[in-house]
This record gives structure tokens, C-alpha cells and sequence, in this order.
């Protein structure tokens, strides 16, 4: 390819990516290991997503997704984390990327300061390529079809097991507010990320976001109980869906980056696609002093939460959940960014981007604008929900 990789940046520019990108003689070393995958032609595209380098490589077999991290971030075993839940996925009727194995059965392989995988193309078109995460479904169809995916990779993972992921940079858990003690758990996890404890920006930034979002936490409190643990996907953004045509109408055909999943529950994985595709940040992010003019897609949200109770009809109680798991499920995203940025890309002004704008900003917003263009709705939803479903 000829024009240079870029990467979406933190305000949804395109960036110099911070990683190189693939190279083709780089990926023909890798697929000497995995003889399956075919001979390497060209690099057909290369991702923007920021935070590993991948591209679309074309090979003799046909095409491929390769994707290289920085073992600091992810190495084998982390790796492994993911496709162990992929491939329980994949053998329970969920459609996600097969991933391509050395003739020793590795699927993650470790070169040097790299780690690698492999993946074949899913079925279905990458319609939102190009979209970043914090921009909207493109019709009321792809929010209800995004639903239904999500309520069956949650029926799907019911049977699987596996503990929570060990502590490393980019996996978006649910600890610190899933606690009776949100305090005491914010203080053990930054124990376990040391870049993060070391801090004292990101220190003073956690307990401020700790206060704004104290309110949703005694509203959920009760209810935690309640919400089953569950390995989640964690990013269900439209970008991280193929889809069966480029029309309005189009569903979901497969799911795919599994890079953020771990186990949390239910709620917390819908309360991310929520977040993820309703709201739109980055309006707030370049006026942060006009968080009413944020926009909040309630109609793609009701049309999403009829998609998934079309395939698994919600508790009264995860119901009800709901509201305030929006306003907390951002938190630990935020700070495994910033642990991502401090220990890894080694840029303090990255992290303060995560711990302020989006740690605190968020939470200021929740308890501001959001209150009402988002968190009472849901409230309301969660009411008038259970008031139909006892009518009827």
C-alpha cells in the first residue's frame, strides 16, 4: 500500500499510529509458522485502531486479519485469554473469526517484543471500518440487530467458566464498583497496576471521579447481587460487528475484537454498548463546558434494548440496574487507558486525557446534562417495563 497508516486519535482525529504498521515481509515470516493461512500476496489494508497494529493481508488462501500488540500489552497468555473465549463462542452458534494455529496448536505467537494472531475474515461486510467508538449506529435496524448479537454472545457464554482475566493494560473489568466498598476496591486495584498507584494526577483524579459517581453506586448497590458474573465482550460497538449488506437494514452477521472482554455481567456489558453507541463523547471531549449539547440517540437505545430482549428478556432487577451501570461501567476503561499510556506509551498528557476528560468528565456529565437526557430515561424505562410486562 502506498498511503501511510494513520490511527484514530483521541479526539477522533486521524493520527500517526504509535505503533508501526505491518510489513510484508514481517507477516511472511509470521505465516511460515501457520502454513494454513497461505503465502502472503499484499498488505491490503491497514486498521486505524489505535492501539496494536493490524492490517487485511491477501494471500494465496484468500484474505486474513493479522494483528501484531506489543507483548507488554498483550503476550501469549493474554492471548490466549481471548481466543479460549472466541472458540467457546464460535462452538456455541455465535459467529466470530475462526483463529489460524502453528502446526503445534499455538494461536498466539510471541517474536521478540511482539505478539501475534491471525484471523480469517468473518462472514459479512465491515461496514463501520472506519467508525471509532462514541459515533452512532447508522439506522434504528443496526441498533435493534447489535441487541440481538449481544443478548446471544451473553446466552452463549453462560457455560463458559473461566476465571477473570489476571491484571494487564487494556481489559475492561468491573471490580471497583462491583464492591460493597468502591473505596477499598479502587485502592486494590491500583495496587495491582503500580504505573497507575505511582500516579498522583491519576491518584487525585480516581477520587474525584470516586465522588461524582458515589450517588450511582448506593443506587446499584443492592441490586449487585443480583447481576450473575459473566465473560463479556466489552466493546460492542458497531465497528466490532460485520454486517450483512451496507444498507439500513442490514443485521449483524459476526462479532469480532475480543480485546476487552473479561468477566463481568450482563448489565455492565450492555450498560458498554450503551456507552459506546449512544452517546456521543467526543462532542463533550472538544466542548467540555457545553454538556448539554451532547447528543444521546435514545431512539437507537430503545431500539437496541428491544433487540436484546427479543433474544433474552432482562430481570426486573438487571433492569433497574441499568441506569446506574451506565454512569459506572466507563470507570475502569479509563484507567487501563491510563495505565496503557503512563506504563506503556510512557505520555502523561495521554493519561490525563483518560483519567480527566474521561474518568472525571464523564461522571461530571452523569450527574449534569446526563442526568436527564440519559440516566432518567433509562430509569424510566426500567419502570414502565415492569409495569407492561405486570399489565400483560
Amino acid at each position: 500500500m502506498d498511503e501511510p497508516a494513520k490511527a484514530h486519535g483521541l479526539d477522533g482525529s486521524l493520527v500517526k499510529p504509535d505503533w508501526p504498521p505491518l510489513t510484508l515481509n514481517e507477516v511472511r515470516a509470521l505465516l511460515a509458522k501457520m502454513p494454513v493461512a497461505g503465502d502472503p500476496i499484499e498488505i491490503v489494508s491497514f486498521s486505524p485502531r489505535p492501539f496494536s497494529a493490524a492490517s487485511v493481508v491477501r494471500t494465496r488462501q484468500g484474505r486474513i486479519f493479522v494483528k501484531r500488540h506489543a507483548r507488554s500489552v498483550r503476550d501469549a497468555e493474554g492471548l490466549i485469554e481471548e481466543h479460549r473465549f472466541m472458540q467457546h463462542l464460535r462452538a456455541n452458534g455465535v459467529e466470530v473469526p475462526r483463529i489460524f494455529a502453528t502446526s503445534s496448536g499455538n494461536t498466539a505467537i510471541e517474536t521478540g517484543d511482539w505478539t501475534y494472531e491471525v484471523h480469517e475474515i468473518p462472514s459479512g461486510l465491515d461496514m463501520y471500518e472506519d467508525a471509532i467508538s462514541w459515533t452512532s449506529f447508522r439506522s434504528l435496524d443496526h441498533a435493534r440487530s447489535a441487541g440481538q448479537m449481544l443478548a446471544c454472545l451473553h446466552l452463549a457464554a453462560i457455560s463458559y467458566n473461566a476465571p477473570p482475566r489476571k491484571a494487564r493494560p487494556l481489559v475492561a473489568s468491573f471490580t471497583i464498583f462491583a464492591s460493597q466498598d468502591p473505596q477499598n476496591a479502587l485502592e486494590q486495584y491500583l495496587a495491582a497496576h503500580p504505573v497507575l498507584d505511582q500516579d498522583a494526577q491519576t491518584c487525585r483524579d480516581c477520587f474525584d471521579a470516586l465522588d461524582l459517581l458515589a450517588p450511582f453506586h448506593a443506587e446499584i448497590k443492592l441490586l449487585l447481587p443480583s447481576l450473575r458474573p459473566l465473560w463479556t465482550h466489552n466493546d460492542l460497538h458497531a465497528s466490532n460487528l460485520f454486517w450483512s449488506d451496507a444498507s439500513p437494514r442490514a443485521h449483524a452477521t459476526s462479532v469480532i475484537d475480543f480485546g476487552l472482554a473479561d468477566r463481568t455481567n450482563a448489565i455492565c456489558d450492555i450498560a458498554q454498548a450503551i456507552e459506546r453507541n449512544i452517546v456521543e463523547w467526543l462532542v463533550l471531549i472538544r466542548d467540555p463546558d457545553h454538556g448539554d449539547e451532547v447528543p444521546a440517540h435514545l431512539d437507537h437505545l430503545w431500539a437496541m434494548l428491544d433487540g436484546y430482549e427479543e433474544r433474552r428478556r432482562l430481570s426486573h432487577t438487571e433492569a433497574a440496574a441499568l441506569a446506574p451501570m451506565l454512569a459506572l461501567c466507563h470507570a475502569e476503561f479509563a484507567l487501563t487507558e491510563a495505565d496503557y499510556f503512563l506504563g506503556v506509551l510512557q505520555s502523561p498528557e495521554k493519561a490525563r486525557v483518560a483519567t480527566r476528560d474521561y474518568l472525571v468528565g464523564h461522571a461530571q456529565w452523569f450527574r449534569g446534562p446526563g442526568r436527564l437526557k440519559i440516566i432518567e430515561p433509562l430509569r424510566q424505562w426500567a419502570e414502565t417495563r415492569q409495569t407492561r410486562a405486570v399489565s400483560a
